[in-house]
């Protein structure tokens, strides 16, 4: 299974988010589920922000590899279910063909009981990178808890 989160620049969000992501799945020994991220208004090969490798580092994660990349077709095609961190994302992301397999992080972790977006920190202070970063976190570990357990919703 390949899961794909999706963020506007692809250097603040998104990146925890497929960190934390793939963290989670390690510790829990999922070995069949990919993470990726892609922006929809990203400059192809961007690191991640300071603030992002900042609070990454707080969290045990190495967002220092990262390099950011376009949401495309392509990449919607290739996966199985899609998590925007706003409505925007999930938007973009289902007219490049995700519909039914996009949801917005919140909505998704939460079995549709929210809607609320991860607010973006970018060129915020490092309070803000602290805050949607606990969002993420929160969301995510609920994410990869329900893949586990139920694996994709129908």
């Amino acid at each position: 299974m390949k899961v794909l989160f999706v963020c506007t620049g692809n250097t603040c969000r998104s990146p925890l988010a497929e960190a934390m992501a793939r963290k989670l799945a390690a510790a829990r020994g999922l070995k069949d589920i990919t993470f990726a991220s892609a922006g929809t208004g990203a400059f192809g090969g961007a690191g991640a922000s300071d603030g992002a490798i900042l609070v990454g580092i707080e969290r045990g994660l190495d967002l220092s590899p990262h390099r950011s990349r376009q949401l495309t077709r392509e990449l919607v095609g290739e996966s199985d279910l899609i998590l925007g961190l706003s409505e925007q994302h999930v938007a973009m992301a289902e007219e490049l063909g995700g519909e039914g397999r996009t949801f917005l992080l919140d909505d998704f972790a939460s079995g549709g009981r929210s809607s609320h977006p991860v607010a973006d920190p970018f060129g915020q202070n490092i309070e803000a990178y602290r805050e949607a970063a606990d969002d993420i976190e929160r969301h995510v570990a609920l994410a990869v808890e329900r893949i586990a357990a139920r694996g994709l919703p129908p």
